[in-house]
């Protein structure tokens, strides 16, 4: 199991899924009866992971899939010399581990951005979800065409959009996902580093923060030393030329 890997730790399981503070939220869909009862004995545990830590490896074979509880964290991709792109951001109710479960193996890797904690599931019993309950496998699936028409969206912005455009794709992207998850109590600030910025864009670190500069010059959006305040939301979507997220319940496991 990943929690072999220095910065994480099997904890005790504090969060039972009947008392899960993901189902209060209006952006998920509840679990039925039945589905709460299934997933509760899916769960094997719970994991804590420190900032900056890696949670899944590219290539890993790993025996559980993952859903985050609490935290963020980054899914990524190495180049042979060291360069790093960033695909996407993972929070509250995402699922991962899934592609190393059916494919055999990770084919990118996953590190902490805050401290984490991660609801635990065996794979040796995702069959059984399969087989038993059609609407649980109907989920992982919207799940899995969920986050392919993220990194259309994400393949479009780095492809078409201007720098400027894109950046504010990006904060607007990362800012709506974090309202919907419920994440960092109402605040407007985004634990991202500039760098983290450039990785996801493919940016140089000096083309982004002259593009942050013009941001701030807008009064869109402020860096601070802990990431980066959002100060207005809506002029953010409007500069990306970006409809936003789809809204209404979606599925978590």
């Amino acid at each position: 199991m990943a929690s072999g890997t220095v910065g994480i730790q099997q904890t005790r399981w504090r969060t039972p899924c009947q008392q899960c503070p993901l189902r209060s939220l209006p952006d998920f869909r509840d679990f039925t009866p039945k589905e709460l009862d299934f997933v509760s004995q899916f769960k094997s545990g719970e994991l804590s992971i420190e900032r900056g830590a890696t949670i899944l490896v590219e290539g890993m074979h790993s025996a559980h899939l993952f859903t985050v509880l609490s935290g963020w964290a980054f899914r990524y991709k190495l180049l042979p010399d060291g360069r790093r792109q960033i695909m996407n951001y993972v929070l509250p109710g995402d699922l991962i581990g899934l592609q190393g479960s059916l494919m055999g193996e990770m084919d990118h890797s996953i590190e902490a951005l805050t401290t984490v904690t991660l609801c635990v599931f065996e794979r040796s019993k995702l069959e059984r979800l399969f087989e038993r309950h059609a609407s649980l496998a109907y989920d992982l699936t919207w799940i899995a065409a969920h986050e392919e028409r993220i990194l259309d969206e994400h393949l479009l912005s780095i492809g078409r959009r201007t720098a400027l455009e894109r950046t504010a794709y990006l904060l607007s992207f990362i800012h709506q996902r974090a309202h919907l998850a419920g994440v960092n109590g109402g605040r407007r600030v985004l634990p991202i580093t500039q760098q983290h910025v450039a990785d996801t864009l493919g940016l140089s670190l000096v083309h982004t923060n002259k593009t942050l500069r013009k941001l701030a010059e807008r009064n869109l959006m402020r860096w601070q030393d802990k990431g980066c305040e959002i100060l207005d939301a809506d002029g953010l979507q409007m500069l990306a030329g970006w409809e936003g997220l789809q809204r209404g319940p979606r599925p978590f496991i």
